[in-house]
């Protein structure tokens, strides 16, 4: 009886697809993740996956900030991710339980080294850039690193983490102590190169670091008139060397992208997992080189079909969020005894009724304060129409902020308000006074007024030289969002977040609120959009 012959094995083919998914900025939000889980199943089935996310993953919602991120990884960990780039807001949590900043013998990254020890065997937590600040090494801590090398359908695939520049003023600076970030494009620069050396045939960054444009048009991906070319990870991608990096995964703006900048696919998809971005590869075996690109629109998780095919939610993701959501549901209902008659919008750049409200009631809760200021970085969620409930306060302060009080010269109170005005960072509202603004002589010049108090009584000036109490946040007293620190400002660190004094002045207002009375008259008069520029 004759030998069989071995069944050959075939040959590869010659091109392989792959796939490159990102999302970012979650901000805690994992009922979006099983539609997420279904899109994925579909797109696993057709080709080769690499999947990673931009950071900002935890930071957000009751669901999450109860068990401070630990139902995302676990979450993450079942949709299979590939690496996850740390974000700012990653630090919030400070260390492990209930407290906003480490006290003595804490450790102040507590709650995050435990949610990277969570992920170990399945993904890695990715920050090239992150420093120790006394050594200048990336920290040691389990399953953080700079970059990872895996492989799809025999394509080595190099990733790279990084965290915006802008961490240190856009966290809690007691959560940051002790750590520095290095300049991205240089970081990149050289990581890539390593992987290179390592044998990585593609490389794809995934940042916390982002970009906006206007157009998301899958025809036009090099087209960047509606792209603001100022923005973080424009400037990095245009600094980088030729050919280095294949395709970057932004985040930390919240906006969108899907363009080609200096040969780099670069895609984003907006924040609180309402989409994902796509990047598809075509990779030519024989000659060793990507022969194709095709960058893809946000795909929002909230369709029901995806290319012809049914988008079926994930069950198993369902079922591992299903605790989470279930805890944090009782809170989230309860009931202020406040009605909107329409919805209170935030606004990051402009004067809101939103942020008006929350510095007004700021400024009640404390009322030996001259002033309350809060952020505009710090609202992030409008208030809906209708009775409002617990949760959609908790949604629009997410924060574990405390109070801080400090005092001012009505000199530096305009100093930083002027600064302010000039910024692209979040806009400052203010309870107490009023602020007028006006171009002289291609100058920016700020009038501070005393908020009139009473139907009869009028706005008085601030001089340079009065003294003002400020009732304002701990993240904005220690630095954040170019506040300046204010080194004898008391921070009432063992209070309660001041969301909750905000929830009781709710309670106490009952009734009506109605947009219209919070920014009418305005608070800020100003010579046109922020940022401010005037032209001599």
């Amino acid at each position: 009886m004759a030998a069989l012959s071995p069944t050959p094995t075939p040959a590869p083919a010659p091109f392989l697809e792959l796939s490159i998914i990102g999302t970012s900025d979650l901000h805690g939000r994992i009922t979006t993740l099983p539609r997420l889980g279904g899109f994925l199943t579909l797109l696993r089935a057709a080709r080769p996956v690499l999947l990673v996310d931009g950071g900002d993953m935890f930071q957000g919602t009751l669901e999450s900030n109860g068990v401070e991120g630990e139902v995302v990884v676990a979450a993450y960990r079942a949709l299979g991710y590939d690496a996850v780039a740390i974000g700012n807001h990653e630090f919030d949590y400070g260390p492990v339980g209930p407290a906003a900043v480490a006290r003595a013998g804490e450790d102040a990254q507590g709650a995050l080294r435990a949610r990277a020890a969570q992920a170990r065997g399945a993904f890695p937590f990715l920050s090239a850039n992150l420093r120790d600040a006394s050594t200048g090494a990336l920290p040691a801590w389990d399953n953080v690193a700079a970059t990872r090398l895996v492989e799809r359908g025999g394509l080595k695939v190099g990733i790279i983490g990084l965290s915006t520049e802008s961490t240190p003023r856009t966290t809690m600076a007691a959560n940051f102590a002790g750590l520095a970030v290095a300049p991205l494009a240089e970081v990149i620069a050289a990581e890539a190169t390593a992987l290179r050396g390592r044998g990585a045939e593609v490389v794809v960054v995934t940042a916390h670091a982002g970009g906006k444009c206007g157009k998301l048009d899958a025809s036009a991906p090099d087209d960047l008139d509606s792209c603001d070319q100022r923005e973080e990870i424009f400037e990095v991608a245009r600094a980088l060397p030729a050919g280095a990096v294949d395709v970057i995964v932004g985040g930390h703006t919240h906006q969108g992208v899907a363009h080609r900048v200096n040969g780099i696919a670069i895609v984003q998809s907006f924040a609180n997992g309402k989409a994902f971005g796509r990047v598809d590869l075509t990779w030519e075996r024989a000659g060793k080189r990507v022969s194709a690109v095709k960058i893809f629109p946000p795909q929002s998780v909230e369709d029901d079909s995806y290319q012809g095919l049914q988008v079926v939610p994930e069950a198993a993701i369902e079922k591992l969020i299903t605790p989470a959501v279930a805890a944090a549901a009782a809170r989230r209902g309860e009931p202020l005894g406040v009605t909107l008659e329409g919805p209170l919008k935030r606004d990051y750049d402009a004067e809101s009724a939103l942020g008006n409200l929350i510095a007004t009631l700021m400024l009640e809760a404390g009322a030996d304060a001259d002033i309350a200021i809060t952020n505009g970085g710090g609202l992030r969620a409008d208030l809906p129409a209708g009775p409002l409930t617990y949760g959609a306060v908790y949604d629009a302060q997410p924060f574990d902020n405390r109070f801080a009080r400090l005092s001012m010269t009505g000199r530096q109170l305009r100093a930083l308000v002027k600064r302010n005005l000039g910024s692209t960072g979040g806009i400052l509202s203010l309870a107490g006074v009023t602020v007028e603004a006006v171009c002289a002589g291609g100058k920016l010049e700020v009038t501070l007024l005393r908020a009139a108090k009473g139907k009869k009584k009028k706005a008085t000036p601030i001089a340079d030289g009065d003294s003002l109490h400020i009732l304002t946040s701990d993240f904005l007293a220690t630095g954040g969002d170019d506040f300046g620190k204010a080194d004898k400002a008391v921070i009432d660190e063992a209070g309660e977040p001041l969301r909750e004094a905000v929830v009781a002045r709710l309670r106490a207002r009952g009734g009506t609120l109605r947009a219209a009375e919070w920014v009418t008259p305005p608070r800020m008069t100003l010579p046109g959009k922020r940022p401010v520029r005037c032209k001599n």
